[in-house]
């Protein structure tokens, strides 16, 4: 079986291309953006890649053709597919179909915090030697791998909330039927397809019909936006983090904290990670592992030697004792949480921030008045304004509350930050996309 996948540089279809890979189909793939670190896995997994969407890499003609959310009408390649009448489906079918038949699927789901709790449950789950499949929307580092099919019914997956294909307007969540759900939040998102929070709430509620009444959902207590999806129904028993799951003797980073089962200690976690947001992942890992017979103690075991995740507050280098760092936060809520955990970290030693405002949601500057607040640990932040950009970034320079400038082309950037940089220094570089390549160059610029 021969199946190629437009959009396959994404997250989602790099990953479930590697799957299809794994069973021993025959896999190609266009897509217009072609970067690390997606692309050379995909390379190293053996996969052909196409750049653009030319109808000529549909010839000979494949079996399927698996259209990622990114394409719509007007696209050559789309229009030829129906032109032609080629047989055609989304991603989260596929994958509903041809790999989570059969698997007890843990689903982790929520505005912030998917790709890092999906790493951490899935690596609990390997350490407690029960080998997962698991398919997620980065690189835990202790894998070296988004996606894998594992060799037991287990299966990780990063549930996300955006739409399925221009065919398919639901969410991509609501294929997966996880017997094991964690919720991990609910903020306004992706404002490109959802007019408003109430219209995100409609889909999380129709993700939990799919949970059966022996599931297992797990999620915050207290969070408004949660409670009013779970108020319209839920079939399904329900642990809540802040209430059945706990944490305390947390110190400053969260780098050490015990956690608490119905107020009873059952482990403790000393790792490399920081922030608060990142003990809430750890809870809802440890609470989802359980469900599949992990016990606490052990999971806490493994996540202390959890790695992280590539693009979440990597470390690239360290050069001359000015450290840079890589994250992929796109949302006011992931901006300010980690440059809170990095900052708990190093104390009173400058960080510097380069945030590149590049989601459709910031684009359209849905959140641009809870942006300078965000940056309130930073030292300094630099604004790149992309193309595209319906709004003045200046409104967010003039309330910022630390020193902050815009700049319009990654070049400047290097250079200033090449100019300027100290020893002691933290260079965080923000952003959901390649940013041409800036983390490199700068690395580059200081090593000069």
């Amino acid at each position: 079986m021969h199946v190629h996948i437009l959009g396959i540089c994404g997250t989602f279809m790099g990953s479930l291309a590697i799957l299809a890979r794994e069973l021993g189909i025959k896999v190609s793939g266009s897509d217009q953006h072609v970067y690390p670190p997606m692309s050379t896995q995909l390379e190293e997994s053996g996969i052909e890649l196409m750049q653009g969407y030319d109808p000529e890499h549909l010839k000979p003609e494949p079996d399927l053709v698996v259209i990622g959310n990114a394409l719509s009408r007007g696209n050559p390649a789309v229009e030829y597919i129906l032109d032609k009448g080629l047989p055609y489906t989304s991603g989260p079918e596929f994958f509903a179909r041809h790999i989570l038949t059969d698997k007890w699927v843990l689903a982790v789901s929520g505005t912030h915090g998917k790709t890092t709790t999906s790493s951490m449950l899935a690596w609990i789950l390997e350490a407690a030697g029960m080998s997962p499949g698991f398919l997620i929307g980065g690189i835990p580092s202790n894998f070296g791998i988004s996606a894998r099919m594992g060799n037991t019914p287990f299966f990780v997956v990063e549930a996300d909330e955006y739409d399925t294909a221009f065919f398919d307007k639901r969410s991509k969540f609501v294929h997966y039927r996880p017997r094991t759900l964690v919720v991990n939040n609910l903020e306004f998102d992706h404002a490109d397809i959802f007019e408003n929070l109430a219209a995100i709430q409609k889909q999380f509620h129709h993700l939990i019909r799919t949970v059966p009444g022996t599931g297992r959902i797990i999620a915050p207590a207290g969070e408004k936006a949660v409670d009013e999806v779970l108020a319209m129904g839920c079939w399904s028993e329900l642990e809540t983090l802040g209430e059945n799951w706990s944490a305390n003797s947390v110190n400053a980073d969260c780098s050490r904290f015990q956690v608490l089962y119905k107020g009873k200690p059952c482990g403790s976690v000393n790792w490399s990670q920081t922030g608060h947001h990142n003990v809430a992942n750890a809870l809802a890992a440890i609470a989802a592992a359980r469900h599949v017979g992990v016990l606490p103690e052990t999971a806490c075991a493994a996540l202390c030697d959890f790695q992280g995740v590539k693009r979440r507050m990597e470390l690239l280098a360290e050069v001359s004792g000015v450290k840079v760092y890589d994250d992929f936060a796109h949302h006011p809520t992931a901006i300010a949480t980690t440059l809170e955990g990095l900052r708990a970290r190093v104390g009173d030693q400058p960080v510097r921030v380069v945030i590149e405002p590049r989601s459709n949601t910031m684009k359209m500057g849905v959140h641009r008045q809870a942006l300078a607040k965000a940056t309130e640990t930073a030292s300094e932040v630099i604004w790149f304004r992309p193309e595209g950009l319906k709004w003045p970034l200046e409104e967010v320079v003039e309330h910022s509350p630390v020193p902050a400038r815009i700049m319009s082309s990654t070049e400047g950037i290097v250079r200033y930050l090449k100019d300027t940089a100290k020893s002691g220094e933290h260079l965080l570089i923000m952003s959901n996309g390649g940013f041409e390549g800036i983390h490199g160059r700068i690395v580059k610029a200081l090593e000069e």
